[in-house]
């Protein structure tokens, strides 16, 4: 038998990864308004609030680890993205984000329209009550079942992502007696500046239809036969956390190519473009993200130029921000167990979550910052990894961090920048209870979606 062992040399971990900053900041109480919520701010007792409140009520209150959205700071985000980008476009929030009723119905009241991609994300979409016209269904693998329940919402669109799905769809749509409006999903061959992972339109990977191959202009061929669907245009999506609109330059270029295809072929110009989402946030002082409003103008000239560069009516464009909205807006705030020193190398501050409230770091490497809230300290900075409390030597929610030499026992720390996909992948590894997520919002918090109990686990476990 032979086996093979990854020795963990001596001095394992005593360099920072390359790349990261080469330094502690020159205020370790200093919080940047750039991955922070907007009313997040260090009072004079030294402890953060948000929205008025001091994270240390919060904290007797509502327990930790908990996430703390900043209900304000999301409204106005969504407000931005809708402005931004006016009447001329639409805009998607990217349910699997972080999807709520509470939050439906934030989308709902400031106008925003919603993209699910699931029985589950629909189901709460509906129960939020936001209109049907206004959500649109994706995923590569869509279920007969999940297909049915969208078709008798009269769901807004559909984004069909293969051969297979088409033929389902019109099969369900015409069993009862509607015509569905549709969107063809293509992979471009773009490869965003982004996780492998999370990078969507080079062609190997499960998503959409090729334009490389003609399985895109065959899909369009398709739709177009079919009295049970309507087809509204192409639908593109590049990846995610991508700060340069290059990418998306590219992508509007080879779609639009589709377009003109499309026009001559079958004499049809397709009305809609939708470039997805993936646009990034700040996880980091180092990142620089753009605002909605130079985002929406350098997407909007970009297909704008590409049209009338191939002759074509300028259509009405659909973005899809999910992350961009959320998840600035929400921190993880935890409270310090153990502090373990390894001299020479660094400090490991474990803290009561860990890889069951916040997966991104051990699935995508994800960077992200952390500062102490209960109190503000005058220590010298010491590196720091920041650990949860699961079995798993890879349970690391901040990989390298200057916190303070003085940290303890008791203290909280804040991880900012969670609002997405921390929640909505959160799981109950080691039976973790996962967390609630609570809504502040002028000096008011309430619990949104509530903490899960033993009880919870218990009445799945039939035994």
């Amino acid at each position: 038998m032979s086996r093979s062992a990854h020795p963990a040399g001596p001095r394992h971990a005593d360099v920072l990864p390359e790349g990261h900053y080469s330094g502690p900041p020159a205020d370790l109480n200093a919080l940047d308004p750039q991955i922070w919520a907007r009313t997040v701010v260090r009072a004079d007792t030294g402890a953060v609030t948000v929205g008025g409140l001091d994270v240390r009520d919060l904290a007797e209150e509502f327990g930790t680890p908990a996430y703390f959205l900043d209900e304000s700071d999301f409204r106005e985000r969504c407000r931005a993205w809708r402005d931004a980008f006016g009447s001329e476009a639409d805009v998607f929030y990217a349910g699997k984000a972080f999807l709520s009723r509470a939050v439906v119905r934030w989308l709902h009241e400031e106008g925003l329209n919603l993209d699910v991609c699931s029985a589950g994300e629909l189901h709460t979409a509906l129960a939020a009550g936001m209109p049907a016209d206004r959500i649109a269904l994706h995923g590569n693998n869509k279920s007969t079942s999940e297909i049915r329940q969208a078709v008798e919402a009269g769901v807004g669109r559909i984004v069909l992502d293969s051969f297979q799905e088409i033929a389902r769809v019109a099969h369900l749509a015409r069993e009862l007696g509607t015509v569905q409006k549709v969107q063809i999903r293509v992979t471009v061959g773009v490869e965003a500046h982004t996780h492998e992972f999370i990078a969507t339109a080079h062609e190997d990977q499960k998503f959409g239809l090729a334009l490389a191959d003609g399985q895109a202009a065959e899909a369009v061929r398709r739709v177009l036969q079919l009295d049970s669907l309507e087809l509204l245009g192409i639908h593109s999506h590049i990846g995610s956390q991508i700060f340069d609109t290059s990418g998306f330059e590219v992508a509007a270029h080879r779609v639009v190519g589709l377009l003109r295809q499309v026009r001559d072929e079958h004499g049809v110009e397709l009305p809609e473009i939708d470039l997805g989402g993936g646009l990034g946030i700040a996880y980091t002082s180092e990142d620089d993200p753009r605002e909605p409003h130079e985002i929406a103008k350098a997407l909007g000239d970009i297909v704008t130029g590409e049209c009338r560069a191939a002759g074509l009516s300028v259509p009405r464009l659909s973005v899809e921000p999910g992350r961009a909205i959320v998840g600035p807006t929400a921190f993880t705030l935890y409270e310090v167990g153990t502090v373990k020193e390894l001299e020479g190398l660094r400090t490991y501050v474990s803290v009561d979550g860990g890889m069951s409230d916040n997966i991104r770091t051990a699935l995508y490497d994800a960077e992200y910052s952390v500062s102490l809230v209960s109190r503000t300290s005058e220590a010298e900075p010491m590196l720091s990894r920041v650990v949860g409390k699961h079995c798993e030597s890879g349970d690391i929610v901040v990989k390298d961090a200057f916190l303070p030499a003085d940290l303890a026992p008791g203290d909280l720390l804040a991880v900012p920048a969670t609002g997405a996909y921390c929640r909505s992948m959160a799981s109950n590894y080691n039976h973790a209870l996962r967390p609630p997520v609570v809504a502040v919002r002028n000096g008011e918090a309430r619990v949104i979606v509530r903490r899960e109990t033993e009880e919870d686990l218990a009445r799945l476990d039939v035994g």
